[in-house]
């Protein structure tokens, strides 16, 4: 098995993303605004994150590895490689209550929500509603 390869999503490949969160992950979709990191194995997309610039920080959404990918350590792997681009500003994202461990393991801390950036507080309101979220900060370059 070759290893994943983790890049910036070329323009032209735009759709391809969306079909990978069509078949993995129907909740989620990219947008042309959104800075777009994939993963890719012999040509085939396998994992994907989107990050939004809000203000003076980012937001981490929408990571996805392929079904038959997962629990391969790709989805750490890919959170490794994003290093650069989760340093260039404070990134934030809302986990699932199950996946706040992993998040850790990659560098996150777990923040209260009043810590969150005033733009990123209705948006977790939002998003937690019916679901239990947990905010989280990337600190492991701080």
């Amino acid at each position: 098995m070759n290893t994943p390869e983790f890049h910036k999503l070329e323009t032209l490949r735009f759709p391809l993303v969306n079909k990978l969160y069509k078949d993995h992950y129907p909740a989620g979709k990219a947008k042309r605004d959104e800075i777009i990191w994939v993963g890719e194995q012999n040509g085939t997309l396998i994992a994907a994150v989107r990050f939004k610039v809000i203000e003076e920080s980012q937001f981490l959404t929408g990571m996805v590895v392929h079904s038959q990918h997962r629990r391969k350590n790709i989805a750490s792997q890919f959170l490794y490689h994003l290093s650069e681009q989760l340093e260039l500003y404070p990134c934030y994202c809302f986990a699932l209550y199950e996946l706040e461990d992993f998040y850790q393991r990659n560098g996150f801390i777990t923040i209260d929500s009043s810590e969150l950036p005033h733009p990123l507080q209705p948006r977790f309101e939002r998003y937690s509603s019916g679901k239990k979220l947990v905010p989280m900060l990337y600190k492991n370059g701080s």
